[in-house]
């Protein structure tokens, strides 16, 4: 089921992907819950769990994608060129705007206040399950965020850039600001970073999938969130930095419950028809 409607003055007129209401199971009323058992966990479409790279991938529960806080398609009003991606660090969306002028329009969390990436860049990189390893600025400017986590994280469960990232140049230079995927939930749709840009390990899956290397990435200024979507300026809020203790990511469990990734690994519960395409 789909659903069109308007989300601001300037029309952008989305398609939803689905609606909570249509992957809701219903509890017949003769037959109710007992009162002791947890209302059952939903996912939108494009939101269930799933099972990438050896991993069994928890869904993100339709708690978090309420409202606007998911993927949609719909008519692009930006002023990014066509193939290209559009980052509104304001409102709070990812946009990956098409030749046929619509755009796919993902949730996504950006870096606390004066720590986001600003302008223009290109994606020069691309990894699947990357490791992550602090910079010096984070470490100079939090050591006691950052500090822990100097020798770094490689690729995994463990990893804070999730199942994938694409990496943002200028000038053939790294810029080490990334697009990428996170376990941290309540950060879509806020601030609240380092100042890379984060999405749901399910869209940065399906985003990854679409683009090429060499996509040129914008990210808008305050006066062109004004401009092209004031209803959505200053959305979310403002999260304090968040402080993991070192145990959860170097601690005996936590090596114990990761491993690393497996690229060639096939989903156990998959089908032959899942397995084996027709050429």
């Amino acid at each position: 089921m789909t659903d069109s409607f308007e989300y601001s003055r300037r029309g952008f007129a989305a398609l939803l992907l689905g609606t909570a209401a249509a992957c809701s199971p219903r509890v017949p009323t003769s037959n109710p819950l007992p009162e002791d058992l947890p209302p059952p966990v939903t996912y939108d479409p494009g939101y269930e769990p799933i099972f990438d790279a050896g991993y069994n991938l928890a869904g993100i529960p339709s708690t978090y994608t309420q409202g606007v806080n998911r993927r949609m398609t719909g008519i692009y009003l930006g002023e990014a060129p066509e193939n290209s991606i559009d980052v509104d660090p304001y409102a709070k969306f990812l946009y990956h705007v098409k030749t046929d002028g619509t755009a796919v329009r993902y949730p996504v969390g950006v870096g606390r206040a004066g720590r986001s990436f600003a302008g223009n860049g290109v994606i020069k990189l691309k990894k699947k399950w990357p490791g992550w390893t602090p910079t010096q600025n984070m470490l100079f400017t939090e050591p006691d965020v950052y500090g822990p986590f100097r020798r770094g994280i490689p690729g995994g469960l463990r990893s804070p850039l999730g199942a994938r990232a694409l990496y943002l140049y200028r000038n053939g230079r790294d810029t080490f600001y990334r697009i990428h995927g996170t376990n941290d939930l309540d950060s879509i749709g806020n601030s609240g970073s380092a100042g890379c840009i984060r999405m749901f390990n399910n869209d940065i899956i399906h985003l990854y999938d679409e683009v090429e290397l060499n996509v040129k990435v914008h990210v808008r200024s305050e006066a062109e969130t004004l401009r092209v979507d004031p209803e959505n300026f200053g959305r979310g809020v403002e999260l304090p930095a968040r402080r993991v203790d070192p145990e959860l990511i170097y601690g005996e469990e936590a090596l114990a419950n990761d491993r690393p990734p497996d690229f060639d690994a096939v989903d156990p519960n998959a089908t032959v028809e899942d397995v084996f395409v027709p050429l």
